[in-house]
């Protein structure tokens, strides 16, 4: 096999280098090694360098004919990736998608950037994350793994982390009501169901609370458009530097919400998938690094 195609997917578990070895045969191992070492042995769309990188039976494996290109200040982090999902740490301030006011850096064309670069296939949006929040976003990487992915969402386990203003009056429980988008773009809370009306539920626990405010991790069974800012607020706690559900400080010159982990059954697989994404520091600063 010859530098500049993809090979073909691994059937078993296996070390990168021994399987280098067989796939490219007749390439001598120091010829072998020199590929890893000058990064054009990608795994999953990422260059893999070790010898001992591990390989997963089905990961995508391709060897370029030139080096990759330098990291740019735009590549996503990558926090997962195997044949079917990829999942980036999103920066706050960066759109999920576009809107009709911002079309061209969005964090889905970030990472199909990244992986036409490398030759790795294309990304499908699974989920989105409100603009001003940061965490974790799934991918999925053809049409049938993302409307798996979709189906099963509610069964997802989607849990984050804001620091709030004050602090909830109950220090754990549920919220339950129905959210509403207004022509303004603001979602309001009610009970009232109507045609545009939409189930939410968020169950919450303070973790820890210093001087003005305290640290909430909140789980969403559902996924609405700003479902836990909305919530917050409707607990008389709105999330840090959410100016549009009545916050009135802004201690991180950001929305203080962080989408901190997910927990899911792998479309393909069954197994357990389990991400986390760290908790940003301008945050936990805030917070009072509540470790």
């Amino acid at each position: 096999m010859q530098p500049g195609h993809a090979l073909k997917p691994p059937a078993a578990d296996a070390l990168l280098l021994e399987w280098l070895l067989a796939a490219l045969a007749p390439m001598n191992r120091t010829r072998v090694k020199q590929l890893l070492r000058s990064g054009r042995v990608m795994v999953n769309g990422a260059s893999a360098t070790r010898h001992d990188h591990p390989l997963r039976a089905g990961d995508t494996v391709f060897v370029a004919r030139d080096a990759p290109p330098p990291p740019r200040a735009t590549d996503p982090l990558i926090v997962y990736e195997d044949a079917a999902l990829v999942a980036i740490d999103k920066p706050t301030g960066l759109l999920t998608v576009a809107t009709e006011k911002e079309k061209q850096d969005t964090a889905f064309v970030r990472l199909n950037d990244y992986l036409a670069a490398r030759a790795a296939g294309r990304a499908f949006v699974v989920h989105r994350l409100d603009r001003e929040t940061s965490g974790l976003l799934l991918f999925a990487r053809d049409e049938e793994t993302r409307d798996a992915l979709q189906a099963a969402w509610e069964t997802t386990e989607k849990t984050y982390l804001a620091v709030v203003e004050g602090a909830p009056r109950v220090a754990e429980g549920r919220v339950e009501n129905l959210l509403t988008e207004g022509s303004d773009l603001r979602v309001r809370a009610g009970t009232r169901p109507g045609p545009d009306a939409k189930r939410a539920v968020s169950t919450y626990r303070v973790l820890a609370s210093r001087d003005s405010y305290s640290l909430v991790e909140v789980r969403i069974d559902t996924g609405r458009k700003h479902q836990i800012r909305v919530h917050m607020a409707g607990l008389g706690c709105p999330i840090a530097g959410d100016r549009m559900y009545g916050a009135k400080t802004d201690p991180a010159r950001r929305v203080c919400l962080h989408a901190w982990q997910l927990a899911f059954d792998h479309p393909n697989t069954g197994a357990r998938v389990e991400l986390e994404s760290a908790f940003p520091k301008e945050l936990a600063r805030v917070a009072g690094n509540p470790a």
